[in-house]
């Protein structure tokens, strides 16, 4: 299973995402802004970041783009969560360095299944 770093300003969806995550087998860490997130991330050293786009400061394009060239976090998959349902958001989410986009609400099989493919762990 996987150790999850969920980066998200909103608590219903931290926790949302934290019951899914549990519910399958993972440990969820957190952090509600994309700064505290890299600061866990460098910390901690996930096998995969759960990344909001829209949060007050560093957005989740902005802390996505620093994970994904740091050399210390470059390794660790990022997974965008996010409202933002936009072709235009997705590509730029990529750019960034994301490894997969999701749009909310997400199942926990659609979460899983991410997860499983992007940082390579068993179910």
């Amino acid at each position: 299973m996987a150790r999850v770093l969920i980066i998200d300003d909103s608590p219903t969806e931290i926790y949302k995402l934290s019951s899914m995550l549990e519910k399958q087998g993972h440990e969820a860490l957190t952090a509600e802004t994309g700064e505290d997130g890299i600061a866990l991330a460098k910390k901690e050293l996930p096998d995969v970041v759960l990344m909001d786009i829209v949060m007050p400061g560093l957005n989740g394009f902005q802390a996505t783009r620093q994970l994904s060239k740091s050399p210390e976090t470059a390794h660790i998959p990022v997974i965008i969560v996010t409202t933002k349902d936009q072709q235009t958001d997705r590509v730029w989410g990529m750019r960034q360095g994301a490894k997969d986009f999701l749009v909310k609400p997400v199942t926990a099989e659609t979460l899983n299944a991410a997860i499983v493919k992007v940082a390579q762990v068993t179910q």
